[in-house]
Order: C-alpha cells, then sequence, then structure tokens
C-alpha cells in the first residue's frame, strides 16, 4: 500500500484535516485505499496518541475512524455517480464503540464498507483492529455537500 497514492493524497493533496489531510504536518495522516467493496488503513501510533503508557487515547480512535469512514463514503459516492473525483463530503453523525483498550505499540488497521448508500450521502460501518482483534467501531452518516457549505471545495 505504501507506493501508491492513498485516496487523499490522489484527490485531496492539499487538505490539512487533522485525521486525513496530507499537509498536515501534525495531523493522524489516515491513508484510505479502496480495495474492492472496502475502504483499508494501516496507521502506526507514536507515544504522543496515548492515553496512558500502552493504550490508544479515544479521541484518536475516533478521529481515526471519523475520517477513514468519511473518505469511504466520498469514494462511494463518486463510484455510484461515476464521477473522476469524489464530492466533498462531511460527517453527519457518527458513533464509536469502544469495544476492547486499543494498543499503541503496534499497527491499527482500518476497514470500513458501505451500510446503506443514497444520491448524496452514505451510512459507513468500519472497525479499527489491532494484534487481531476489533478494539472500536464505528457508524456514521456521511453527507456531500454543495455550494455555499463552508466545506464546498475544500479539497
Amino acid at each position: 500500500m505504501i507506493a501508491e497514492l492513498c485516496l487523499q493524497e490522489k484527490y485531496a493533496p492539499h487538505n490539512t484535516c487533522f485525521g486525513c489531510g496530507p499537509s498536515n504536518p501534525k495531523g493522524l495522516k489516515v491513508r484510505s485505499f479502496a480495495l474492492n467493496h472496502e475502504v483499508v488503513a494501516e496507521w502506526t501510533p507514536e507515544a504522543h496518541h496515548e492515553a496512558f503508557p500502552g493504550v490508544l487515547n479515544g479521541g484518536i480512535i475516533g478521529a481515526l475512524l471519523d475520517c477513514h469512514s468519511n473518505w469511504t463514503a466520498a469514494w462511494a459516492l463518486m463510484e455510484k455517480n461515476h464521477e473522476t473525483s469524489p464530492p466533498c463530503t462531511v460527517t453527519a453523525d457518527y458513533a464509536i464503540s469502544l469495544k476492547r483498550p486499543t494498543p499503541s505499540n503496534c499497527k491499527i488497521y482500518l476497514s470500513a464498507k458501505v451500510a446503506e448508500l443514497k444520491d448524496d450521502r452514505a451510512v459507513i460501518e468500519a472497525t479499527l483492529t489491532a494484534n487481531g482483534k476489533v478494539c472500536a467501531t464505528c457508524r456514521g452518516t456521511f453527507v456531500a455537500v454543495k455550494p455555499g457549505h463552508p466545506a464546498y471545495h475544500r479539497w
């Protein structure tokens, strides 16, 4: 995955989002890749992402799942509408369920799939896995914005 461009680098290289912006030097830089009918990513935590030694902070978990799910929605809407670039999507709602402490000393894997797809929105279900165990899940609604919205054309 490392050698190819991720969705964020291909479609929003100047985005400065904390979670997924390739141009944010202090951000998490989630790198999402479309793979068949899901979007996947791997991410490596650092000590400053911890809630306490050895355990990833819940807010970081939320940011990872939010951004990865948002890009899954953007990719799915682009594919559905046969577009060459994704619409700018924003989070309408999302809920995180923390299943177990997420270790911070290993790679984190994100996987997301479309649960529902409409003309301008997608409901996404995602998981965060570490050491082969699901540590957190997410379900959220992500909406393509129109001209006049502050996020329109932010990519």
